[in-house]
């Protein structure tokens, strides 16, 4: 008795460590957000310049003390966008007033290009550059006003600038970044300081962007380097078209005094219209956003960043209702058939998922199996089908999808009186309906579509038992293998936000060893535990992609894959009983230890002979 006692203690023991061991949120994606730019993303270069007395209010072209778009989405991935410049060491190098390619003066003295930024960067970090942070190059609207004020020629400034801002791209890619975020430059016309000046000053305000943008982007193509495309143009037409859609009030004013003329840089609560104008307008100035634009602006660029990561669940959570599957279908059959013959079993699980503390996803569903087995000896085999559907939501309020699978499967296996072991192969046909939804301020975009997928599953376990009479314990041993292919497609909805995404190749193959015990109290009831060590041997897909339906003419771009944890374990506790006169298997199985993430199946099993 003292013996056979142990095997208990010591599979609480270890599920208790286990549980006890804290898990870790799925880290960020980037190591670091560095910028290189101009006023639009400048978070306070020329701070230190201005009177101390006035810092704390000042320093930045918006509504000051608000925040840039570029501090906005530093803080939602937890990094950092200080300002870099006039003794400050951050890693935002943008300067308002920068031009692409050329340095500059201003009234507080020299402005670094967008390619000395980069050159002063990357002697920083002895020329090279983190692979795994993200990078922003956003210029050229400075290098336009030099033609719109001050007379330039068109053709070679916008030349001038695409050609350095192409070799910035590629001077960074060289050192060694992947992920290169340019917005385009925004609708210089709809801005209150072209507006004021007539509709032919708009009008060319409006072309001089769009012949710009075409040209880096055509650019960036030829030359075959991959970057982030963000359509800030677009973006800013939709909100001055629908201002009240998005929370403003007026878009053809600016929220600082005096109208038009005023210097974003200085602005502060004792030259705003009004006590709320920073929320109510949608420019500072005549051409620079205020806080609220630059949060909409940042909320869009996160959309384009975190939309392939989102997508790249659909395969994942497939696997996830397939390993699931595949265990309920491993263990229908409870041991050695008491005689040959043909028998039928019905199986109804519930999967809860969750990732990311919810922030990932998280979702539930039911899903159902029903099967045929045929007995001869020790050999059973047979044959089973399936369907489920189930919901889930993306975190960060930012949409759902429902996924709904349909499988038809064969099973084999082979039960002695200690040792034990079977093999199943499945087809899933998988459909899913997925609304990404966007927040930008007050507007929520949804963004729907429906790709079918597949799954080919290949399933084999094993064990042994030890144990007289009513306690049986033993090693259990599995491996599941899925290989998962998902149909790409574009989004509904098209605008600004609006994604395409490739086919997805999802493989799997999951490694388990753990043990199992059960111990019969009466010839009705036997309760069971096993405990298993997991591992996912194939790895995630490194990046993921999508491609920006406004800007038809880029390329598809990449962002870092999903990172979830390839090792946990799983503890199931269940019970075999009799239920409305038919065999019953009823219990809970959930991962344990899984960094950021649970897995949950509550399930029945009846069967019965014909």
């Amino acid at each position: 008795m003292k013996r056979s006692s142990s095997p208990v203690r010591s599979l609480l023991a270890v599920a208790l460590a286990m549980a006890a061991v804290p898990a870790l949120a799925q880290d960020g994606p980037y190591t670091q957000t560095v910028f290189f730019g101009d006023s639009l993303t400048d978070a306070g270069y020329f701070r230190p310049l201005l009177p101390a007395n006035v810092r704390a209010v000042t320093g930045q072209f918006t509504t000051n003390p608000g925040f840039v778009w570029s501090q906005y989405l530093a803080e939602y991935y937890g990094t950092s966008a200080y300002a870099n410049g006039n003794g400050q060491v951050g890693t935002n190098y943008a300067a308002g007033g920068a031009r692409v390619g050329t340095n500059t003066t201003g009234a507080l003295g020299p402005i670094p290009s967008l390619a000395t930024q980069v050159n002063t960067y990357l002697t920083s970090t002895g020329g090279r550059a983190d692979p795994n942070a993200l990078y922003t190059v956003w210029g050229g609207a400075n290098d336009l006003f030099t033609i719109t004020s001050g007379g330039a020629n068109p053709t070679t400034t916008i030349g001038a600038a695409v050609t350095a801002q192409v070799g910035i791209i590629g001077t960074l890619q060289n050192a060694g970044a992947r992920y290169i975020l340019v917005p385009t430059i925004p609708d210089l016309g709809v801005t209150p300081g072209f507006r004021a000046q007539g509709t032919a000053a708009a009008a060319a305000g409006t072309q001089l962007s769009t012949t710009y943008n075409t040209a880096l982007f055509n650019a960036i193509d030829t030359a075959g380097f991959r970057v982030i495309p963000l359509d800030t143009f677009t973006l800013l037409q939709e909100i001055v078209a629908s201002p009240a859609e998005y929370g403003f009030a007026n878009v053809t004013g600016t929220a600082c005094q005096p109208q038009i003329t005023a210097n974003s840089l200085t602005c502060n609560p004792t030259s705003y219209v009004t006590p709320n104008a920073p929320d109510t307008y949608a420019f500072a100035d005549g051409v620079h956003p205020t806080s609220r634009a630059h949060s909409i602006l940042s909320q869009y660029a996160v959309s384009m960043l975190e939309g392939p990561r989102q997508i790249a669940l659909l395969p994942y959570t497939a696997s996830v209702h397939g390993r699931a599957r595949a265990d309920r279908v491993a263990s229908h059959v409870a041991g050695k058939p008491e005689a040959d013959g043909m028998r039928w079993w019905g199986d109804l699980r519930g999967d809860f998922l969750r990732y990311g503390h919810g922030d990932l996803y998280d979702g539930a569903g039911p899903m159902g199996t029903f099967g045929v087995d045929w007995s001869r000896g020790s050999l059973v085999y047979g044959a089973f089908a399936g369907y489920g559907r189930a919901k889930y939501d993306f975190g960060q309020r930012a949409g759902s999808f429902d996924e709904s699978d349909a499988t038809l499967g064969g099973f084999a296996g082979w039960y002695g009186d200690r040792l034990w072991a079977n093999a199943q192969v499945s087809y899933s046909w998988i459909s899913y309906d997925v609304d990404r939804e966007v927040q930008l301020g007050d507007v929520t975009r949804r963004h729907s579509g429906s790709p079918d997928g597949t799954n080919l599953s290949l399933g084999l376990s094993a064990g042994y038992q030890w144990g007289e009479g009513a306690f049986r314990h033993g090693p259990v041993l599995s491996v599941v293998s899925q290989t998962i292919e998902m149909d790409g497609y574009s989004e509904s909805n098209l605008s600004s936000s609006a994604l395409a995404y490739p086919d997805q190749d999802f493989d799997s193959l999951i490694g388990s060893a753990g043990y199992e015990l059960s111990y019969a109290i009466n010839d009705h009831l036997q309760p069971y535990a096993r405990l298993t060590v997991d591992k996912e041997f194939e790895d995630p897909a490194e990046e993921v992609f999508a491609q920006a339906l406004s800007l038809p003419g880029t390329s598809a771009y990449a962002v870092p894959g999903l990172n979830t944890d390839d090792g946990y374990g799983t503890l199931l506790m269940g019970a075999r009983t009799q239920l409305f006169g038919f065999d019953a298997n009823l219990g809970v199985t959930t991962t344990v230890n899984q960094g950021g993430g649970t897995n949950t199946t509550a399930f029945m099993t009846l069967g019965g002979n014909f």
